[in-house]
């Protein structure tokens, strides 16, 4: 549960970015612009303006430090050099679950109920834990504190069938506070080429039927439900539920392009814990939560397929015939977390954070591990002081010891500072550890996957835990209505696990006799891998201007045993570009009390992906034009219009299916939308939160 609050909307634009209050660095509340841990902050007011379609849109477009390989299994983030399985995302600082084919399903996270988001980049294990080693995304979504009866609805149509559906009912009565989300996604996807890669073939396909991106549909709905009982204590329950198919084309070619069954996905969570305010200082936090992610094989035509039986003590893999209409089971993921936190003032402006989780991990995968299911549990304790030596010198101390079923214990530093050069100027410092231990799947998940051929992956036993040593240096510049930023980092990764093409003779001999495979990959250790780059960033806003530009250096190396040749050689992260940059340049006027008009132009960038097989992705440079019409002057009802154009030079990669892509996008797209928004009401702040205000005062 996240223990900020967020503070309302500024109407001066310099406030939007300088007054807003983060959490996600020191998991404690302080404004921006004193923050001890660098922040970046894509606040309320440029997402309104962005407009965009999905959460893989709003933050690649508007933040230089990340990419996306979106595909069918996952959305495949990267940041500042290392991958999703390195990256924590959270929602409202809980971790998101939702792993398919070990990419988060970010379609899990609602666009248009995000109230801001918040980047911490770096190891962030001190705090957060395992997979905190490239740094934490936390997603804030928006909070309905209006008093009365709250509706609202936003449709939005774009290009190749593309649906964005979203509603919300809030209710709220006395000490009661209830709201209802609905979000729906839908795409027909597109094909940008015909052209098929094929391994060991002298010629390409030229007319396969496999899309750039599959038609896909996903649902969610979710509720949220808290009692405030007293002044100080509130209490919540919420729970949701998902569903989502990924429709797949089939065509003529055995190997390449025939598909027999589409991927289907079903989520469940439920979540219980409250906030309770001991005093004006000090509070303690409690939530446990539950998540599920299951994967489907749904068949649209017979198929056979290998399935686990155990009969009389003997495990074996018959074939077993599955018609049209039936569901197999590929994996089912369950996660139970309970964590406890406490957040005290003490004597000399000392600031102490303290907390201990417990999480517990459970797979079942019939067909795809052996002994059909695996579990793995951590528990873990830590602590965070934050103090000041001397005059304009903040430092933050902190530690994690975990201690997981399988590799025993660990111990997590995190030193950080801030010093202000007057008040225009600040420089910040870090060194933190991190730690992420191998995951279920890396070690277990054992799965054959057709790609211009059939490739075989191996899960890996043997893997040992990853760790890592992250240094940055940052100084942020703040003058008037312009802030400047320029952040260097450091971070190695040692015993980084990776796929790592390895020969055939090399896999279980079952597996080879089975699939017989092109290409066999195993989760391995790396013996070292390294990132390091700078990040730049300018905000620039005058009346009802407002501009900014970001640019990311990144380069990165890594040792990697080759078993062909008995040596150690080096290479390139996979999905690595060295430069990459987003602008944008926005602007508002209310030509009457009843009518407000915006438009915002973004530009993005990037240079070449390196991979290790199957290609590097070109290099790209897109833009997008988005409009906003703020319409009416009701106290209950407000309407809002957008129009906009994607990709506005028509741009599309056509790089043939089975390697690698720079962007996925079809070409130039259109797309409307339109909310509709009615609180017969207003909003209010109770006194729980008036306190919750008045603690940040004092603190900050």
């Amino acid at each position: 549960m996240c223990t900020c609050v967020l503070c309302p909307a500024q109407n001066a634009l310099r406030n939007d970015t300088l007054q807003e209050v983060v959490v996600t660095g020191t998991g404690t509340l302080h404004l921006l612009k004193d923050a001890p841990v660098q922040t970046e902050v894509i606040t309320s007011r440029m997402l309104r303006q962005y407009g965009g379609r999905s959460i893989e849109d709003i933050i690649s477009g508007l933040t230089a430090s990340f990419s996306f390989s979106e595909d069918d299994m996952g959305s495949q983030m990267q940041m500042n050099g290392l991958g999703n399985d390195y990256i924590l995302i959270l929602i409202d600082g809980k971790r998101i679950h939702g792993d398919v084919g070990g990419q988060n399903d970010l379609s899990l996270i609602d666009p248009l109920n995000i109230e801001k988001i918040e980047i911490v980049k770096g190891a962030s294990s001190a705090l957060y834990g395992s997979d905190a080693i490239a740094g934490v995304v936390n997603i804030i979504t928006k909070k309905h504190n209006e008093d009365g009866l709250l509706l609202e609805n936003t449709s939005r149509i774009g290009s190749y069938g593309d649906l964005r559906q979203h509603n919300g009912i809030g209710l709220k009565y006395g000490k009661f506070n209830s709201y209802t989300n609905f979000q729906l996604q839908h795409s027909d996807g597109w094909q940008n080429t015909g052209v098929e890669h094929t391994v060991g073939s002298e010629a390409p396909v030229l007319d396969s039927r496999n899309k750039t991106v599959n038609r896909h549909t996903n649902y969610q709905v979710a509720e949220r439900l808290t009692y405030t009982p007293c002044k100080d204590l509130e209490l919540y329950a919420e729970g949701s539920v998902y569903w989502k198919r990924i429709y797949r084309p089939s065509g003529k070619y055995p190997h390449y392009d025939v598909k027999t069954y589409d991927l289907e996905y079903h989520n469940a969570s439920a979540s219980a814990g409250g906030k309770w305010l001991i005093n004006k200082h000090d509070v303690v936090t409690l939530d446990v939560d539950w998540n599920r992610h299951a994967y489907y094989y749904h068949f649209t035509a017979t198929t056979l397929v290998e399935d686990y039986v155990k009969s009389k003590g003997t495990i074996y893999y018959p074939y077993y015939p599955y018609l049209p209409g039936q569901d197999a089971l590929q994996s089912d993921q369950q996660r139970t977390l309970a964590h406890l936190k406490g957040v005290f003032l003490l004597p000399y402006s000392n600031r102490l954070s303290a907390g201990m989780e417990y999480r517990y991990d459970w797979l079942d995968a019939p067909s795809r591990v052996k002994g059909e299911t695996v579990s793995d549990n951590t528990e873990a304790l830590y602590v965070q002081d934050e103090f000041g030596l001397v005059h304009n010198l903040n430092l933050t101390l902190g530690m994690r010891l975990n201690r997981n079923e399988q590799f025993g214990w660990k111990f997590t530093p995190k030193v950080s500072a801030m010093y202000k050069v007057g008040d225009p100027l600040r420089i910040r410092a870090s060194w933190s550890q991190g730690f992420k231990a191998p995951t279920l799947k890396e070690m277990y998940y054992q799965y054959v996957r057709q790609m211009s051929g059939t490739y075989l992956y191996l899960g890996n036993t043997d893997l040992v835990p990853q760790t890592s040593n992250y240094f940055s240096l940052s100084g942020e510049y703040m003058l008037g209505n312009l802030t400047m930023s320029l952040s260097g980092y450091y971070n190695k990764v040692d015993k980084m696990i990776t796929l790592v093409t390895i020969p055939n003779y090399l896999a279980p001999d079952e597996y080879i006799a089975t699939y017989d495979p092109v290409k066999t990959r195993e989760y391995q250790n790396m013996e070292s891998a390294k990132t390091y780059g700078l990040d730049f960033n300018l905000r620039y806003n005058y009346k009802e201007w407002s501009m900014g530009l970001g640019y990311s250096y990144l380069d990165t190396k890594a040792n990697q045993y080759d078993t062909n040749h008995d040596r150690m050689h080096k290479v390139t992260i996979d999905g690595m570009a060295h430069h990459k940059a987003n602008c944008f340049v926005l602007w508002s006027h209310g030509f009457s009390p009843a009518y407000r008009f915006g438009m915002g132009i973004y530009g993005r960038m990037s240079t070449k992906r390196y991979y290790q097989i199957d290609g590097d992705g070109k290099g790209y440079n897109l833009w997008r034009v988005n409009t906003t019409h703020d319409i009416g002057n009701s106290k209950t009802c407000s309407y809002r219009v957008e129009a906009g154009v994607d990709n506005v030079f028509n741009y599309s990669d056509c790089t043939p299916h089975g390697l690698h892509l720079g962007t996925t996008t079809p070409g130039r797209t259109f797309y409307v939308a339109f909310s509709v928004r009615f609180n017969k009401g207003k909003k209010v702040s109770t006194k729980f939160n008036s306190n919750l205000n008045s603690k940040q005062n004092d603190e900050d």
